[in-house]
């Protein structure tokens, strides 16, 4: 039953059946997933490699189209790729190296014809700060840490002011302490500005650190089988251990199926 208490969503997953095709399969990835996200939601994705995490970002942000069921961003299907939902990819080779960190900044904005001139200067310098990298603005790509190259994707997606910023596992890559620092600075971030955003990962704890609200997927196809609220940031550090012990169970459960259907020769197309 749809709760009244909440606000209509920003998103809304409704039924969605994503496939892709190799050279010699057509493969289901996700099947008849439904969520809804709301605004300022930290909400992840979290399930095992191959379960359609990824590819559901990439429907979201326009990408692919499902080809069962529909996604709805402020009330409007979602046909194509918009300035509303910027990414930010696990790569470090996502921004253009033959421009600054600035400049990076405002080729996004002026491209998409969000701002342009000295607008799109001064909003580059606002979100360049944010992530604080001010130091580092006319630097180049190369010169630049992975961490720090991760800060400029970031903040470029949020200078635009997407309703959504997409992150698809954007701090697996980094080495632990690297990738520690960045989650907190993402939820220093996001406690300045209250952004949206859709988080993917496979790791657990990362999960439980950066969510608000998780969605548990299947493994291939990617079902939805559970959604936990997490706990407080604030919370006794038990309380969090104890929804990574919870969610580890499931997951394991998930292999164990898995295994048994592959011992009795099932296949999975």
């Amino acid at each position: 039953m749809l709760d009244r208490t909440l606000p209509p969503p920003l998103l809304d997953v409704r039924g969605v059946t994503l496939q892709y095709k190799t050279r010699d399969h057509l493969v289901t990835a996700t099947y008849r997933v439904d969520f809804t996200v709301q605004r300022s939601d930290r909400f992840v994705l979290l399930g095992p490699s191959g379960c359609g995490k990824s590819t559901l970002l990439k429907a979201v942000g326009g990408y692919m189209a499902p080809v069962e069921g529909e996604i709805v961003l402020k009330g409007a299907r979602i046909t194509r790729p918009g300035p509303d939902r910027m990414m930010v990819f696990q790569e470090f080779d996502q921004l253009l190296p033959w421009k600054t960190v600035r400049q990076n900044v405002v080729f996004a904005l002026e491209t998409s014809g969000r701002l342009r001139g000295r607008a799109a200067a001064e909003r580059a310098a606002e979100y360049i700060d944010k992530v604080h990298l001010t130091r580092f603005a006319d630097a180049y790509p190369h010169t630049l840490s992975g961490g720090m190259k991760q800060r400029v994707a970031i903040a470029r997606g949020m200078a635009m002011e997407p309703d959504i910023l997409l992150m698809d596992e954007p701090f697996a890559a980094l080495d632990a302490l690297t990738r520690s620092r960045m989650q907190d600075e993402l939820l220093a971030l996001w406690e300045e500005t209250r952004f949206t955003v859709l988080f993917v990962t496979h790791s657990i704890a990362e999960a439980v650190k950066i969510g608000n609200r998780i969605l548990l997927l299947s493994p291939h196809p990617g079902q939805v089988k559970a959604e936990l609220n997490a706990v407080p940031r604030d919370a006794d550090p038990a309380l969090a251990a104890a929804l990574e012990a919870r969610i580890h169970a499931m997951l394991f459960a998930d292999a164990v199926e898995e295994g048994q259907l592959e011992e009795a020769g099932a296949v999975h197309v």
